[in-house]
């Protein structure tokens, strides 16, 4: 493709609305440009690298043998409301009404869909297993869409789904899928790791998140050197490690903290430590109220919240709420008087003394409190975030915490859809059974981003080979010498034979110009005919992800490119 005449509008700035760096570096390289919030165009440079993640995914989901379908982005109503996610889903699902004014949504995810579509057509145990998948359009309502394609609104993504006729079938589907994963994600030249995960809005018995490691990644990962233990944040196990020292129980009593609410200013203001402090969080669980104990030097994790209590839904109540359950403002909740309101702490807070909370009244704090003197705590759970350090729940050695972002999730779903739906098949004892159901989703926009996290340098992108939207940058300086051009084009076309796909900058530009576009785009090889062709006859190589460029024949040149985009793709 010839550059004067590919559609590529490059910045030569950061666009203001860019905050991380693939949102930043794809808005400058003419790669998206921004629709909506959270929505966004695909231009050429940009949907040839989509196309490239994508064609990796398929290849190796169809090596697997799951098969492709195209599922419909619109849905009714009536499907969700099977399962009973039509409620629970939450805002991220858009719904509408058509002119008949019968309810539908877009689909942020197809569970419903496709068990729908399997219930009407498979009967038998011998049609199974059976892994379908597809790479579509989905759409999720986020309330804050930001990073460009990290958490948009609109998305590509690979969803697949397994159905089996048992346990056991399940986990070799998984297995499966699993195996299949560490394949797209290795082909793709990305630095990755699985780790346990929450199964959220999906829900099922087991799920792992696919994390591709990059300090910018919103997902915090928790896993041991020692031993291999990997974790998300909202799954990571909190050991109780904390050796209290033995004093002996103070009288209660209650201090003025004029305008003092925030953790660390209470502490400072009682010369205390922040883990003398235990905050009370008043939350609302599936609508019945609790109150959440927890060291003030820890933070609440939502998601162990749910899981401990079984709940379909947590979350924080608002301040009238707290005042009327506390008889105070927000942040001087404590657990000494309350009533009608369940209280629970988590394990940290167990073997505490003399410790300090919230007063229920304004500016006002109780010191040296102590439970059960004071104040019964119904229930200790783990509830808290894993700080660095914690201890690893299976060797006992400290805990790393490190960042990345999640590309890929694989869920056990076991029946949870197949029952509700009532999806079921004829085993080989002639009973009718549900299908044992597994899903797995591939974020195949939120990859693309996810590599320009992991692969940059300060003048732009350092595309993967596998990923890149073409090999090469074919440079050609010296506006208007016949001869360049010719011998350009002819290098050209002889490497497009070989195989090795070529954007050809012959725009009438400054070299500089064309340096910084080629940066910026970051293909893997620059390759550069210019006054070395004129005096040697000598091709300048030089790879992306080095500082020095090399000589070469226009021979050796197509050998040397074709060699390598050769072995690359032999190495799927």
């Amino acid at each position: 493709m010839r550059l004067s005449r590919y559609f590529l509008p490059t910045l030569r700035e950061d666009p203001a609305e860019a905050e991380v760096v693939s949102h930043k570096l794809m808005l400058r390289a003419g790669m998206i440009r921004r629709l909506a919030s959270g929505i966004y165009s695909f231009l050429p440079l940009g949907l040839r690298a989509l196309r490239k993640v994508e064609n990796i995914v398929r290849e190796e989901m169809n090596r697997a043998g799951a098969q492709e379908i195209l599922l419909p982005l619109v849905q009714p109503a009536e499907l969700w409301k099977e399962t009973g996610r039509w409620d629970k889903f939450g805002k991220e699902l858009l719904r509408f009404k058509d002119r008949k004014e019968h309810d539908f949504c877009l689909g942020p995810t197809h569970e419903e869909v496709i068990t729908d579509l399997v219930r009407g057509e498979i009967r038998s145990y011998r049609q199974l297993p059976l892994i379908l998948y597809q790479i579509a359009t989905k759409f999720r309502d986020e309330i804050r869409p930001r990073f460009g394609l990290m958490r948009g609104r609109e998305f590509i993504m690979k969803d697949a789904y397994s159905f089996d006729a048992n346990e056991e079938g399940l986990n070799k589907s998984y297995r499966l899928m699993y195996e299949t994963y560490e394949r797209i994600f290795s082909r793709c030249g990305l630095r990755f790791t699985a780790v346990l995960a929450d199964t959220g809005t999906i829900g099922g018995e087991e799920s792992h998140e696919f994390m591709v490691l990059a300090e910018t990644g919103e997902d915090v990962i928790v896993s041991c050197p020692s031993c291999g233990y990997a974790a998300n944040l909202e799954m990571a196990e909190a050991v109780q490690n904390f050796s209290y020292p033995e004093e002996e129980e103070k009288t209660l009593e209650k201090v003025s903290t004029p305008d003092v609410k925030r953790v660390e200013d209470v502490a400072a203001f009682l010369g205390v430590p922040t883990w003398k402090l235990v905050k009370t969080l008043i939350y609302l669980v599936d609508n019945k109220p609790y109150a959440i104990l927890i060291r003030g030097d820890h933070e609440l994790n939502e998601v162990k919240l749910r899981r401990a209590l079984g709940a379909e839904v947590v979350e924080m109540a608002d301040a009238e709420t707290v005042e009327r359950l506390t008889g105070a403002p927000v942040g001087f909740a404590g657990p000494i008087g309350l009533s009608g309101i369940v209280i629970i702490a988590d394990k940290a807070v167990a073997g505490l003394k003399n410790f300090v909370t919230g007063a229920n009244e304004k500016d006002a704090h109780y010191i040296n409190v102590n439970s059960p003197r004071d104040f019964e705590i119904d229930s200790f759970y783990d509830l808290r975030n894993v700080t660095q350090g914690d201890l690893c729940p299976r060797c006992g050695k400290p805990l790393e915490l490190t960042r990345g972002i999640e590309v890929g999730h694989v869920f056990k779903l076991g029946s949870k859809y197949s029952e509700a739906m009532g999806a079921t098949f004829l085993d080989r004892d002639g009973k009718e059974k549900p299908f044992v159901m597994g899903c797995y989703g591939i974020g195949v926009s939120r990859t693309l981003a996810a590599a320009i996290e992991q692969n940059h340098d300060e003048n732009g992108i350092i595309w993967p080979l596998a990923l890149a939207p073409f090999h090469v940058a074919l440079l050609t300086l010296g506006p208007g010498d016949q001869e360049l051009f010719e011998a350009s084009e002819k290098l050209y076309h002889a490497l497009w034979e070989k195989g090795v796909e070529v954007l050809w900058d012959e725009r009438d530009e400054r070299p500089g110009v064309k340096f910084k576009d080629a940066d910026l785009i970051g293909l893997p090889y620059r390759i550069v005919l210019g006054k070395k062709f004129k005096s040697e006859g000598k091709v300048e190589i030089k790879p992306r992800t080095q500082k020095e460029a090399f000589l070469l024949s226009e021979e050796e040149t197509i050998n040397f490119l074709a060699s390598e985009i050769q072995r690359a793709c032999q190495s799927k």
